[in-house]
């Protein structure tokens, strides 16, 4: 499976840059691929503002402003327009954030989402990937030597 062009949900990029654990290690490493140049990642631009909104409750505004910084450095972002908006409502997800990052991801021509709510992108058209799914995805179409 090709995994080269993603879009990263919210709950990945929080875990990242709020360094949750357990999941911040696996984030993190997707997160170097994605600066290395492995992948092409993109992020919502509406879960930039969720982020900003959740790391300034935990962080304070300053080091919000820098987390959305970082994130904007090494993320593309994946624009929210009225037709990506339309196109969420008539995926009927039980999630309408989650439609939304769906559409988006389907704007860029992403490869896969990757999430740790699978179940929110039951009916996505896109691959739906956990982060430890994605890093053995990428492993196994030849990262680290393996194919």
């Amino acid at each position: 499976m090709r995994v080269s062009r993603v879009v990263f949900d919210t709950n990945v990029i929080l875990d990242l840059l709020l360094a949750r654990e357990p999941f911040d290690q696996e984030a993190a490493a997707l997160a170097s691929l994605v600066a290395e140049g492995v992948l092409t990642a993109y992020v919502s631009a509406t879960s930039v503002t969720t982020v900003h909104y959740l790391a300034t409750k935990h962080l304070g505004a300053r080091a919000a402003d820098g987390a959305v910084e970082d994130l904007l450095a090494l993320f593309a972002v994946a624009p929210i327009t009225e037709g990506v908006l339309r196109a969420a409502i008539e995926r009927r997800f039980d999630d309408f954030e989650d439609a939304v990052i769906d559409a988006a991801a389907e704007h860029v021509d992403a490869d896969a989402i990757i999430t740790r709510d699978a179940s929110g992108f039951r009916a996505s058209r896109r691959t739906v990937l956990s982060p430890s799914e994605a890093l053995g995805a990428i492993t196994a179409s030849g990262r680290g030597g393996s194919s």
